[in-house]
């Protein structure tokens, strides 16, 4: 193992010439630790992006092979080869109007989908990416990743007492 004081994160792994420097240069004003924190929002998308579009481009390799299983065309009507798919399917569901039940907790049906998707993010945050490139560095990332696996429970319970 690394000891604590001479493990190097994916900030201090650059050079200065980086584009960090260049900013911290054209903003004097911005002092050592609001400059970590902007390089570490501009990283946030970088990690987040490839996921969502692996997790979109799979289940469109899933509705290819089932189609081709079940003798039929596959989503091949919006763009070329379906290629466009996971983008309908994703405006589809954001432009959704919720119809709740009666006497469902709306506020509650609502919060269950976040709380699952949020459990499973902070849960992506010890799973290395990259070399050097993680977004928590924790000697104890097994714990974290059984323990915030096993939280993903309460979404499903919260959306389960929604509907009384």
């Amino acid at each position: 193992m690394i000891p604590v004081e001479k493990r190097k994160g994916p900030l201090e792994n650059r050079s200065h010439s980086s584009g960090r420097h260049r900013f911290m240069h054209d903003h004097p004003g911005v002092n050592r630790e609001s400059e970590t924190y902007i390089a570490i929002l501009a990283e946030i998308p970088g990690m987040i992006i490839p996921l969502l579009l692996g997790v979109a481009f799979s289940v469109l390799a899933e509705r290819k092979v089932m189609a081709l299983v079940q003798r039929r065309k596959g989503p091949n009507v919006v763009g070329s080869f379906g290629l466009l798919q996971p983008l309908a399917d994703g405006s589809k569901s954001a432009i959704k109007e919720p119809i709740p039940p009666s006497s469902a907790n709306f506020s509650l049906s609502r919060m269950a989908p976040v709380v699952t998707s949020m459990l499973s993010l902070v849960a992506r945050a010890v799973v290395p990416s990259d070399h050097g490139m993680v977004s928590s560095d924790s000697d104890i990332g097994i714990l974290h990743l059984s323990a915030i696996s096993s939280l993903g429970v309460y979404g499903i319970i919260i959306a389960g007492w929604s509907s009384n």
